[in-house]
């Protein structure tokens, strides 16, 4: 099992960012150096062509097909104690400004945040899902209703701030949705 320390003792990390394009972020926000995306050889690599999400490190690794050990680490806000869920996924869909509906248990947990939306909010910057979404699917149990997905909140990268999804700054989730097919196997750590 790969955890963070061995991740990091094994990563020769190249210091190069990832060049990524623009999206509308908050207009007051520049994205700090330390938050982005960057690339990793590793010497215990992950399978290729895969993501896999460290909670405690708070990154997303997405493994590059072309199995040289090469990773491309992207800094996300997971989960809040107790609505993160590991386990084994697959990208059942993928979507390009999503709509957003909270599911009932968010609803019931919070009537005042999420009653307004129950009808659902259609995609756009200000949309909780972001530019990007990535549904994460279990065989037998279909669409689960955790995403991997873009945020209007930039500086909730780093934290645990979601109802169990994965975020991501939107400029990198585009990135990212541009290079994952779906059926692509995700871990949940």
């Amino acid at each position: 099992m790969l955890t963070r320390r061995s991740f990091i003792a094994t990563a020769l990390a190249s210091g190069a960012a990832v060049p990524l394009g623009t999206v509308a972020q908050a207009q007051d926000y520049v994205v700090p150096e330390v938050v982005m995306p960057r690339m990793y050889r590793l010497a215990d690599p992950l399978p290729p062509g895969e993501i896999h999400v460290f909670p405690n490190d708070f990154g997303l690794y997405w493994s590059l097909p072309r199995g040289d050990g090469t990773v491309i680490r992207y800094a996300v806000g997971i989960g809040r104690e107790g609505l993160y869920e590991n386990g084994e996924f697959y990208i059942g869909a993928k979507k390009e400004w999503p709509s957003w509906t909270p599911t009932p248990e968010m609803i019931e947990r919070d009537p005042g945040s999420y009653a307004q939306y129950e009808d659902g909010m259609p995609g756009g910057p200000n949309n909780p899902l972001g530019a990007r979404a990535l549904y994460l699917f279990q065989p037998g149990r279909g669409d689960t209703y955790l995403r991997i997905h873009g945020t209007p909140a930039p500086r909730t990268i780093g934290a645990r701030v979601s109802n169990g999804c994965v975020r991501l700054i939107n400029s990198h989730i585009m990135h990212l949705y541009d290079q994952v097919p779906q059926g692509t196997r995700v871990v949940l750590l």
